[in-house]
């Protein structure tokens, strides 16, 4: 299997740790050239050290920035575009889940600003390097807690009712939304969106958070899944022949998978990415159709 990502361009988000580290690390075994958007400096350094002992032939990079921050997403999308004449594969894998209602100082809800608005504004940013590629792949990492989610377009960011696994959840549903309205959109490009649930993976996830939050993360951990199982799917996506033109799909170890009857909604698609579009200020993006 070495080799068969040899000079493909892999932007990703939450490569530092957990999933995305593993992953990261696969595809440069691969042959792929890894640039991670990262926020911690000396994780990011350690992750490319070891990425640059698979391949030091390779030129590896990281790009770092707060992904909760508007200002900070259009600075990195800018230099990420500007030092690549395309982009093969971008993985949206970075998330995160607050025991309570933080905003971020562009006035969003965190958790909807991290897991939600980075993966719409990084996508668009760098859409027109991806659109240089040959069958260009955008990996979404989701959630099965979108299952239980629900989007009261009324108060998309939670300033009423708050709660971690609420907004948490509802984010993991926007994921899945926005990948149905994104391939619909990019249909005839050769650029393929599809979404994952990678399972219940002990990880840094959660470690930030204080109290009930914190001891629920540590316990649950004991009984999940390894990183290297979880980022099978994530792995699958990005490299395998066999879905090199499947599209608009929630994968689940490395199959489709049917997600709940609320992620189906193409109106609600339609709408979240409307919404969407006016809060980031994007609405002359070239995914607008």
């Amino acid at each position: 299997m070495s080799g068969i990502m040899r000079e493909k361009v892999v932007v990703i988000t939450g490569g530092t740790s957990g999933i995305g580290q593993v992953a990261a690390g696969r595809l440069a075994e691969m042959g792929a050239r890894i640039i991670l958007i990262a926020r911690d400096r000396g994780r990011a350094e350690q992750t490319l050290k070891r990425l640059r002992e698979k391949g030091p032939s390779v030129n590896h990079s990281a790009f770092y920035a707060d992904l909760s921050s508007l200002a900070e997403l259009r600075r990195v999308g800018q230099e990420v575009s500007s030092g690549e004449a395309r982009i093969d594969i971008l993985i949206n894998n970075a998330g995160a889940i607050f025991d309570r209602r933080r905003v971020t100082a562009d006035g969003f809800e965190r958790t909807f600003a991290t897991n939600h608005l980075s993966y719409f504004v990084l996508t668009q940013l760098l859409l027109p390097r991806l659109r240089e590629a040959n069958h260009a792949r955008i990996i979404n990492t989701s959630s099965d807690a979108h299952r239980v989610a629900a989007i009261d377009f009324n108060d998309l960011q939670l300033t009423r009712g708050y709660a971690p696994f609420k907004a948490y959840g509802r984010t993991k549903l926007c994921n899945i939304l926005f990948t149905r309205e994104l391939s619909r959109r990019l249909a005839g490009t050769g650029i393929t969106a599809n979404a994952l649930h990678p399972g219940f993976v002990a990880t840094r996830f959660g470690d930030h958070n204080e109290g009930a939050l914190e001891l629920l993360f540590r316990v649950g951990k004991l009984f999940a899944l390894s990183p290297e199982k979880g980022a099978e799917t994530l792995i699958y996506l990005a490299s395998s022949s066999a879905v090199e033109n499947v599209t608009g799909q929630y994968f689940f170890k490395c199959k489709p998978k049917g997600p709940a009857r609320r992620a189906q909604d193409d109106v609600a698609a339609k709408r979240l990415w409307d919404e969407t579009e006016k809060l980031v200020g994007m609405s002359r993006q070239a995914v607008n159709a």
